[in-house]
């Protein structure tokens, strides 16, 4: 099977330390243009990765009849209207998360997907196409823990810098898009189904406006998620999955190292098993999937549905915490 070939929209860290590199390293990806605002960052940034074209303007890559699919990892409050402008220019998009600011933004991209149907369109939620979260998944859906229970999941880190995009609430900032949404996700993602309400308790920086700190429960029914997020805490991950005769426990749940086995434990009645997982990039994978689907032409791994659900959960915990109590989903 040939390369997809790429584009990427914007210079980010995370593009550039990250997403591009792996993506370079995959069976089904080619990046072959790369677009900043400013023409010299996008030269500097592609002759420094080797990507052979570069562009001054996100419009410009855009135009490029060579570039087939585009990965946009722009500020929270640009991803909906460049991902629309990108379907319009006949790319498939995948976008970072969260998909978008609002559910009602989301929907706007949702509905310009179904306009362009033969395009394919997906949230870069990396971390569910790591080989740990397909055993998690496994591993619950046989019953190897019992009946699923409790999912208790904590991820944090520490950042002040006021010019960092994270802290700037009118463009998106704040704990709970930025790294609430996988706690969320997951809970989702391992219960099969969506919470019927939730309950949170949210700070918010006084100087940035951001939520800074937020827990939050969820209640699917038979089972709950519990979780705290925190950008001005020290920094950690780890998730824990209750059931009634089993517990599993991922020590790196979100970023997962690529140069290193990854590390879980399912802890049963009677034993204690590790599971090494072999060494692997959840970016390199989460490219090579999406690029299957484009030249394979099936669905993409996760339909952007489930980035709208996502965001309708996290506007509920936000409700909830005005509110000061139980609201409901949906």
């Amino acid at each position: 099977m040939r390369k997809l070939r790429w584009g990427v929209l914007g210079a980010a860290h995370i593009a550039l330390a990250k997403v591009i590199p792996a993506m370079q390293r995959g069976r089904l990806t080619e990046v072959v243009a790369l677009a900043s605002r400013s023409i010299q960052r996008a030269q500097e940034a592609a002759g420094r990765l080797g990507i052979p074209r570069a562009y001054g303007s996100y419009e410009a890559l855009l135009a490029d009849a060579e570039v087939e699919a585009v990965y946009i990892p722009l500020p929270n409050h640009l991803h909906v209207p460049w991902s629309i402008k990108a379907l319009e220019a006949g790319k498939h998009v995948l976008c970072e998360k969260p998909l978008a600011m609002s559910v009602q933004e989301a929907e706007t991209l949702v509905a310009a997907g179904r306009r362009h149907a033969h395009l394919k369109l997906m949230e870069a939620f990396m971390y569910r196409h790591h080989p740990q979260w397909v055993k998690t998944a496994q591993l619950v859906r046989e019953g190897r823990v019992g009946q699923l229970r409790t999912i208790h999941s904590f991820f944090s880190y520490f950042n002040r810098d006021p010019a960092n995009v994270r802290n700037q609430a009118e463009i998106g900032g704040g704990g709970l898009l930025d790294i609430g949404c996988y706690c969320v996700s997951l809970a989702r993602f391992l219960c099969g189904r969506e919470p019927i309400r939730v309950a949170a308790l949210v700070e918010f920086d006084p100087d940035f406006r951001t939520d800074r700190l937020a827990s939050g429960l969820l209640d699917f029914g038979d089972v709950t998620s519990t979780f705290t997020c925190g950008t001005q805490l020290t920094p950690y991950q780890r998730v824990q999955v209750f059931g009634t005769q089993g517990r599993i426990e991922i020590e790196i749940p979100f970023n997962a190292p690529p140069d290193r086995p990854c590390c879980m434990w399912h802890h049963t009645e009677t034993e204690l098993n590790m599971i090494e997982l072999a060494v692997c990039d959840q970016y390199t994978i989460q490219g090579d999937l999406f690029s299957q689907a484009v030249l394979n032409d099936t669905p993409v791994p996760t339909p952007i549905e489930d980035a709208v659900a996502n965001l309708r959960v996290i506007e509920a915990l936000f409700r909830s915490h005005t509110a000061g109590g139980w609201v409901n989903v949906g």
